[in-house]
């Protein structure tokens, strides 16, 4: 009898990791949503369950038939999913994204005997096992990722599409960036040090701060220099500071004609409509991840990774939803097939660390047509 799998979530990055996993493993997605649940049955045939992630002790109940659950939530509720989820004793992947620190649930994975791994997406996520994979191949200096999800065709004025919530794209905007720079953390503001970036197969994009370090800044904390910035069509970053600075993206209520009304609500509510990708629209994700350092035999040696991906038309997947989901889903098999069974809380380097892990994902993306282009120099090629 197959292992059995839980996903929690069945939007777009649900939708792409039941797609990969329901011919292998006896999958359950999970969900409020009851249209979303019988989208999913229709096209995979696959079981469903009605649940409000939110319940505790329903959510306790539920996991407790699976063999392996994936939390696929809002980010905003993914912190007490995981921690209830862990309470019951279940090995985890998460892609929730939450902003909570996840090694404050580490002791109670320890005492659970589980295996937890967090933040396993393609950025943080795929990034990460690039840099713990190469973090024991060399002694690393440096590290930068630069990554973005945008959509093939440009439109004025945002020239953007959001696969997730707005409001979890606006918290990216207003969220201080963490860096690290000669061995200490700083601070700098969100899309701040915009700069343009050229990357071969793509028209010219732009970079700027982001907080997405995430776990390296702990876990990779020996690296000198360390950053990661997001990636969008230029001009995207002076608008949204625009936005920013008249107050749309503040949390808290204003009062308006004898009502109150959250700035950040309001906006997100007006973006969705323009953000949320049309029926059969492409989109492509691109990553570039460029890590320097020394090698065993004292060489300088540059390592670059460079992902670029693209909408599925045949099975309906976006691109951001193929490379989060199916890196999602290459990490489900490595706990399930016993390669990777780390006790305690796991972000993705930890998963890079090991050697076979790593080659298991990489392969695992390869063959599903994710296409990543590995560069390195040595001392006798770096000019």
């Amino acid at each position: 009898m197959p292992q059995s799998i839980l996903i929690l979530g069945a939007g777009l990055i649900g939708k792409a990791i039941t797609a990969d996993l329901f011919q292998e493993y006896d999958v359950t997605c999970a969900d409020r949503n009851e249209h979303a649940l019988d989208l999913l049955n229709q096209a995979y045939g696959v079981k469903t369950l009605v649940l409000d992630a939110n319940d505790d002790n329903r959510l306790q109940n539920a996991v407790q038939p699976y063999d392996l659950v994936i939390i696929a939530v809002p980010g905003f509720m993914g912190f007490n999913t995981l921690k209830t989820v862990i309470s019951a004793g279940k090995n985890i992947v998460d892609i929730s994204f939450f902003p909570e620190n996840p090694f404050l649930l580490d002791q109670m994975a320890k005492e659970k005997n589980v295996t937890v791994i967090v933040d396993c997406g393609v950025a943080p996520g795929l990034c990460n096992m690039w840099a713990g994979y190469q973090d024991i191949q060399m002694k690393m200096q440096s590290y930068e990722c630069l990554v973005g999800g945008l959509p093939k065709v440009r439109e004025w004025p945002f020239e953007y599409k959001a696969v997730f919530s707005p409001a979890d794209v606006i918290e990216e905007y207003t969220r201080p960036a963490r860096y690290i720079e000669n061995g200490k953390q700083i601070v700098r503001d969100a899309l701040s040090d915009i700069e343009l970036v050229q990357i071969d197969g793509v028209d010219t994009l732009e970079s700027f701060n982001t907080d997405g370090l995430r776990s390296l800044a702990h876990t990779l904390s020996h690296v000198p220099d360390m950053k990661e910035k997001t990636l969008r069509y230029p001009g995207h970053a002076a608008l949204m500071k625009v936005f920013r600075s008249i107050g749309f993206f503040e949390k808290e209520e204003i009062s308006v004609n004898h009502s109150t009304v959250s700035p950040l609500q309001f906006a997100s509510s007006l973006l969705f409509s323009n953000w949320k990708l049309k029926p059969n629209e492409e989109d492509f994700t691109i990553m570039r991840v460029t890590m320097k350092g020394e090698a065993a035999n004292g060489e300088s040696r540059i390592v670059c990774y460079t992902l670029h991906d693209t909408y599925d038309k045949k099975q309906n997947l976006t691109s951001m939803a193929r490379t989060t989901g199916f890196t999602c889903s290459a990490t489900a098999r490595l706990i399930l097939k016993g390669i990777f069974n780390r006790k305690g809380i796991c972000p993705p380097e930890y998963v890079g660390a090991d050697p076979q892990a790593f080659k298991e994902i990489q392969t695992s993306l390869s063959n599903r047509n994710i296409n990543i282009k590995e560069e390195i120099l040595t001392q006798q090629n770096i000019k």
